[in-house]
């Protein structure tokens, strides 16, 4: 038998990986969110290694630029040729580029920056300019040399002389930048007013769009850089071009909608979104088996629908059932308690998993939940809960919303209807279906503290 080996015997061998390499041209952003800073945390989370040629240093927080210094041409040309000599760089985007002189610079270059994705950043979120007025003409060479170029509504404006204001003048806006040799036109729809903000993606071949609910928040700080980051990163792994603008626009609605409450202005949008909630998914997969464990021990079978109790758990930025783990063929009802069919699977539930998320809709910290039997005993011990119990008749659900969509739906309407976010939500069902009770929680420690204090309520109202 061989002996054990000792650490200090051992030389572990290395395992390189080999990510694309993106570089981004821009500006430095001191605050963290846009910039130099905001494309380098993208590219990174979207598994792209990052480099960099800073073109500007801003002084800038969330509330605004405080001041800029521009670097020489030459230590930017320094840089370039510092990334492309050593690099064998799959996509470059480009950022604040502040002058024209800068602009001609990243042009005569050109031949070196494949996948080139040109963000032509002139105004920071906050309304602060970022380029001379001067620059303005001398973008159109550089679209000339563009893969795609993002431009917001307002930088769609500026180079095209075309007021962009709905879907149809966004398309002719990329048509004019297509003219000016762009292989391809993303015009961005966050600056045009609706609930529904309507991305317009032209080349020469058509015209895609991409929709998505307009998130309420003013903390888009970044999105931008990010977006055009997440672009890039995608082309370089070799993304086709609809492909790529549709995975960087997914991630921008969530870096959006979960953003980051920092500083004393807006806030940032959250570059790491997916990856942080990529990396929840093992503790939340647990946290639900935790509970499930509990709920057997407690044996809950008084709570038990006929069909089967189900218990889900959200990852923190869950926006689909695919993040929502649950009890693959529920808790059964046996002679002796209760017993899980089956593991803990992401995927396995479709009613309260749809649940869960449009409870999350109303309110975001909650991540738990699992249904309940709907009896009499069962929604008087609703009482002992500490917290709001709001409630739903599926009679009232409009023809529009499939009978598969009913829980989904009524949670809504509860949630909408309620005087806070309820803890509870009671389903009073079609006939021939007992309804349901919902029980929702932050935490898997919560969820389990409601279904014990509705199971001992139960109890003493036998």
């Amino acid at each position: 038998m061989w002996p054990p080996l000792k650490a200090s015997d051992m030389t572990r061998a290395d395992a390189p990986v080999t990510p694309p390499v993106v570089l981004t041209v821009a500006g430095s952003d001191s605050g963290g969110g846009a910039g130099i800073q905001a494309d380098v945390k993208t590219i990174e989370a979207c598994d792209g290694f990052g480099t960099s040629a800073i073109t500007s240093i801003t002084a800038q927080n969330t509330t605004g630029v405080q001041g800029q210094h521009l670097l020489p041409i030459e230590q930017i040309e320094a840089q370039i040729e510092a990334v492309t000599e050593d690099f064998d760089v799959a996509a470059v985007k480009t950022g604040m580029l502040a002058t024209s002189e800068v602009i001609d610079l990243v042009v005569a270059h050109a031949a070196d920056l494949p996948n080139l994705v040109v963000d032509p950043v002139m105004v920071a979120a906050s309304g602060d300019r970022l380029l001379a007025a001067e620059a303005e003409d001398a973008y159109e060479s550089l679209i000339a040399e563009a893969t795609v170029v993002t431009p917001n509504a307002d930088e769609a404006a500026v180079l095209t002389g075309r007021d962009v204001d709905d879907p149809k003048t966004a398309e002719r806006a990329g048509r004019d930048l297509i003219e000016m040799g762009a292989d391809s036109a993303l015009v961005k729809g966050g600056h045009v007013p609706g609930d529904t903000v309507v991305d317009t993606l032209v080349t020469e071949d058509g015209v895609t769009t991409f929709r998505h609910d307009r998130i309420d928040t003013e903390a888009t700080h970044g999105s931008g850089c990010t977006l055009s980051s997440a672009i890039a990163t995608q082309l370089a792994h070799g993304d086709d071009l609809s492909s790529a603008v549709g995975s960087g626009i997914n991630l921008l609605a969530s870096a959006v909608r979960y953003n980051v409450d920092v500083g004393e202005g807006p806030g940032a949008v959250q570059h790491l979104v997916q990856t942080r909630n990529d990396a929840a998914r093992q503790p939340t997969s647990e946290a639900v088996e935790r509970a499930v464990s509990a709920l057997v021990d407690g044996d809950v079978s008084a709570l038990v629908p006929d069909r089967g109790m189900t218990v889900a758990g959200a990852t923190p930025y869950a926006e689909r059932p695919d993040a929502v783990a649950a009890v693959e063929g529920r808790i059964a009802r046996m002679t002796d308690g209760v017993r899980p069919n089956r593991g803990v699977r992401f995927g396995a539930s479709t009613t309260v998993a749809r649940a869960l998320l449009a409870a999350r809709e109303r309110d975001p910290s909650i991540r738990f939940a699992v249904d309940c039997r709907l009896t009499n005993t069962v929604e008087n011990a609703l009482e002992s809960l500490d917290g709001t119990i709001a409630s739903y008749d599926a009679g009232e659900r409009p023809d529009a919303v499939s009978a598969d969509a009913t829980a989904q739906w009524g949670v809504d309407r509860a949630f909408e209807t309620s005087d806070g976010p309820p803890v509870a939500v009671v389903g009073r069902e079609s006939m021939g279906n007992s309804g349901r009770v919902l029980l929702f929680a932050a935490d898997a420690d919560a969820l389990i503290s409601r279904v014990e204090s509705v199971r001992e309520g139960v109890g003493s109202n036998r």
